[in-house]
């Protein structure tokens, strides 16, 4: 069953048909739309038709779905509107329904943490090494603790 009406959700109202939106897919799962706010053109969002706030909350065959959705809407907006790359983010804020953003990229700031972004005597400029490496050891720690519970 399809949750359309939650409370204050304005993907859900789009769904319903109570909030417009430049529908580019719909399904029996899922919906694509523009984004209002496009860094560059054909940037759009592919959300599940049920209410569900965080990605990795979906059922993995949902997931897969919006994937293979967003694969297919990405070699359109790299046939249609010719950017270089196009970036697929989930980061879970904004609305409270988990959506993935297809995001046309000029370059590589295009998609990048507020973390690479550094002063200099000329301004604000995207600084990589910003972020301080993280030791072998430690990354290999980390890898460890996300391998112990599969």
């Amino acid at each position: 069953m399809i949750d359309h009406y939650k409370d204050s959700c304005a993907f859900c109202a789009i769904i319903s048909g109570n909030a417009p939106a430049s529908v580019v897919h719909r399904d029996d799962r899922c919906m694509a739309f523009m984004t209002l706010r496009p860094l560059h053109l054909g940037e759009l969002m592919v959300i599940p038709l049920q209410h569900i706030d965080h990605f990795t909350d979906l059922p993995d065959d949902l997931a897969a779905h919006i994937m293979v959705t967003g694969q297919r809407l990405g070699r359109k907006v790299m046939q249609v509107f010719r950017p270089t790359r196009v970036g697929y983010v989930v980061h879970g804020f904004g609305v409270a329904h988990a959506h993935l953003n297809l995001v046309p990229l000029r370059d590589s700031g295009d998609i990048v943490s507020a973390k690479h972004i550094v002063q200099t005597d000329m301004g604000m400029r995207i600084a990589y090494d910003a972020v301080p490496l993280r030791p072998c050891p430690n990354l290999d720690a980390d890898a460890a603790k996300l391998r112990s519970d599969q």
